[in-house]
């Protein structure tokens, strides 16, 4: 047990972290993590978070989430150092110097490029990213202090002011917890999906988590009941396991439910049983008891331990109908898969000094050297990002070549991806492709399991420029471009020469040429090349957007080129021009004053064409419809941090279709007295009007009584008004009135 410290206030701020350095068991220095917390406070002296508490508290936190995670002593000084180069003056010497170089490196792989000045902040973010990713090749702990990092950032946002909020939200979402997922963290990954979404789209966030929470209220004793089935008969085979439960994350549900236009009822994977069990094979003994004891669900097995998701995810997954016919899942680990699943890379670190990882970790991370390797520094920030969403983000997609190896490739990735993924030589002298035998399309997308032969012929010219345009990966564009470069560089420059001529025309002032070697002389000793030809040839192997110089460029050229008459002054007020706000039709609703925005409309009202309604703005997931007698908006509609984010809305025309091109949903409240054959007869009236009946709830309440709730589809409001009319005509029924669902 760790030696209290009762007369000593200096240690009582990590008290909590040396108690869970010492429980581990790991041989801590402890003295060393005292001095970096020591060290760290003195520089945060006078520091406070916009919370208001002190800043050390931050770096603390950070480290007892590393901590977490079992890292070594350097990892959790580093994480107490983290922010002292960037927010305390100090240099990466110092650090060197009073900690060694491994924790050095460490904080300068976490430190962002605060002196460095930057055109816009888009680049900045881009070479920030760059750094840390570059960082990452060298040491992966950089990556895991990172994100524990950003996980205490979400955990404590809402000090932060709206702006910084959805900001530092869309890059969570976006960035960090696909990259804590390809690193297979996943407990870290949720629990950034969800702050996340929390930040971005409040209202859906509040929806979905009511939802959840009350199908699992519901539902609990099925839940109970089903883990004391399961727990039985594994005691009675003698297999040796735990039993968790599980419920569906909030994002995870939210996901399925928007992408996927499924309702709440259609998740089937909302409630899991966990299995975890000594061996692999009681993981294939335990999948057969289960589907023994229920009726599994075809379609819905998953085998990830005899082939593994490439973040080293293993596990057994299969869907199965409990005894009261409610569908739940089951995943089958054992103890170390299931630690691999929580803590993914991070679970292989090895603690002892000299070993720094397994071969199988080396291996699984590969990608991030490939991504330095393949990375053209010269590329825009927009290209930069849509790389790594490709790269490094997406699932990936398993092909084998004609003998048998396995490529792997992002999913969407073509075959010319494939052939340079091969090699660098098969990619230039490629003229087709093969699929399963069948001659292929060259920008066709191979599927999971296909077999791909590439075609090559020694007399093939070497790669098209439009292969740029189809490929996918970093990888394959990086090779073509290194083609383009070595075998076609007077043609670069003639292309790259007439791409800034086309630049230089869209200023709209003559120039001579002195003037435009001077400017583009100039521009290129900004970027360090001190060739013309040498900046002509990048732009025209495509190594170079002339859009990624455009703002330097038209700095040179007004510096320059002065205009041949001065810019006529603005005397009379009435000269200004004013701009009206923008309506534009989207979805086949009018926004005002937001334009080209996507719109979704709210699950809480289902408003229909015909309605009053109104907008409001969710982050980074468009705008939200809502009736104007919503619930949600009576009771947010007034809230300080809402209320620029609410914008009118009206309908763009009486007959407009939903965001599947289809009907809009409608909630339907009947009240009827009971009687047999009552569901029948509304059936056969929606029926004869042509109605789709999407879903039906039934309640008996007291004094024979019953409440049914449909949802119908219907065009609008007129519609709508006409199926109420319709169903009054019923026997029995007594009340109808639309609901908020």
């Amino acid at each position: 047990m760790m030696e209290s410290h009762p007369n000593n206030t200096e240690y009582a701020q990590i008290e909590r972290l040396l108690f869970l350095l010492e429980k581990t068991g790991k041989p801590y220095d402890l003295e060393k993590v005292k001095k970096a917390y020591v060290y760290a406070r003195k520089l945060h002296c006078g520091q406070f978070r916009e919370s208001g508490e002190e800043y050390i508290c931050h770096p603390i936190a950070v480290a007892e989430i590393v901590a977490g995670l079992e890292l070594d002593t350097d990892s959790i000084c580093a994480a107490l150092l983290h922010d002292t180069v960037e927010d305390c003056n100090i240099e990466v010497s110092e650090i060197k110097s009073a900690f060694g170089s491994e924790v050095a490196m460490l904080v300068d792989g976490l430190t962002k490029l605060v002196r460095i000045p930057f055109d816009d902040k888009e680049e900045e973010h881009m070479e920030n990213l760059r750094k840390m990713f570059l960082a990452m090749s060298k040491d992966i702990r950089v990556i895991f202090i990172k994100l524990c990092d950003r996980l205490h950032n979400m955990r404590t946002l809402s000090a932060k002011r709206e702006e910084k909020q959805r900001i530092n939200a869309v890059e969570t979402m976006y960035v960090y917890a696909p990259l804590a997922h390809r690193l297979g963290m996943q407990r870290i990954k949720q629990e950034l999906e969800n702050l996340s979404l929390s930040y971005l789209d409040p209202f859906g966030y509040a929806e979905v988590n009511a939802d959840i929470e009350k199908k699992y209220g519901a539902n609990r004793g099925f839940i109970e009941k089903t883990r004391e089935l399961v727990s039985a008969r594994l005691t009675e085979e003698s297999v040796h396991f735990m039993l968790e439960g599980r419920v569906k994350s909030v994002y995870s549900v939210y996901r399925k439910m928007y992408e996927q236009n499924k309702s709440f009822d259609e998740i089937y994977d909302f409630y899991a049983l966990r299995v975890i069990v000594e061996t692999e094979l009681e993981c294939y003994t335990t999948l057969g008891i289960i589907h023994d004891m229920f009726n599994s669900i075809p379609g819905r097995f998953k085998d990830y331990i005899s082939t593994p998701k490439p973040n080293m995810y293993q596990s057994l997954h299969t869907t199965v109908i409990g005894k009261d016919g409610i569908p739940f899942e089951v995943q089958i680990r054992t103890k170390e898969m299931h630690r691999i699943a929580e803590y993914g890379v991070a679970a292989h670190w090895k603690y002892k000094s000299g070993d720094k990882g397994s071969d199988t970790v080396d291996h699984k991370l590969e990608w991030i050297s490939k991504l330095v390797e393949n990375e053209d520094y010269n590329t825009n920030p927009e290209e930069f990002l849509n790389m790594l969403k490709i790269d490094i983000f997406h699932d990936e997609t398993f092909v084998f070549t004609p003998k048998g190896d396995v490529i792997t490739l992002p999913q969407g990735a073509t075959v010319i991806d494939f052939a340079y993924a091969i090699h660098s030589a098969v990619g230039n002298k490629m003229i087709g492709a093969k699929i399963n035998g069948m001659i292929a399309p060259i920008d066709r997308i191979p599927q999971n399991g296909e077999i791909v032969e590439i075609l090559t012929s020694s007399s093939s010219k070497g790669p098209s420029r439009d292969w740029l345009k189809i490929v996918r990966t970093s990888e394959a564009r990086a090779k073509i471009r290194q083609w383009f470069k070595k075998e076609k560089r007077s043609e670069n420059i003639l292309m790259g020469r007439a791409e800034v001529e086309k630049e230089f025309k869209r200023f709209g002032r003559p120039y001579t040429d002195e003037q435009r070697d001077e400017i583009l002389i100039k521009v290129a000793q900004r970027i360090g090349m001190h060739e013309l030809e040498d900046l002509f040839n990048t732009i025209g192997y495509g190594g170079l957007a002339v859009s990624k110089l455009s703002a330097k460029l038209r700095d040179e050229f007004d510096r320059v080129v002065k205009p041949v008459q001065p810019e006529p002054v603005i005397t009379d007020v009435k000269q200004i021009q004013t701009t009206s706000r923008v309506k534009k039709s989207t979805g086949g609703v009018i926004i005002d004053g937001v334009e080209g925005c996507q719109v979704k409309f709210a699950k809480c009202c289902n408003p229909l064409p015909g309605d009053r309604i109104i907008g409001f703005i969710t982050k980074n997931y468009g705008v939200s419809i809502h009736k104007n007698d919503c619930p949600n908006v009576h009771a947010h509609y007034g809230e300080e941090q809402y209320r620029d984010r609410w914008v009118a809305a009206s309908w763009d025309a009486p007959d407009v279709t939903s965001e599947q091109g289809g009907l809009f949903e409608a909630l339907i409240v009947i009240h009827s007295n009971d009687r047999i054959g009552l569901l029948a007869d509304i059936t056969c009236a929606l029926a004869d009007m042509r109605v789709s009946l999407i879903q039906v709830n039934t309640q008996k309440k007291e004094n024979d009584s019953v409440l049914i709730n449909l949802i119908v589809g219907c065009k609008n409001l007129d519609h709508f008004q006409s199926i109420i009319s319709r169903l009054k005509s019923v026997q029995g029924i007594f009340n109808i009135t639309r609901g908020h669902t």
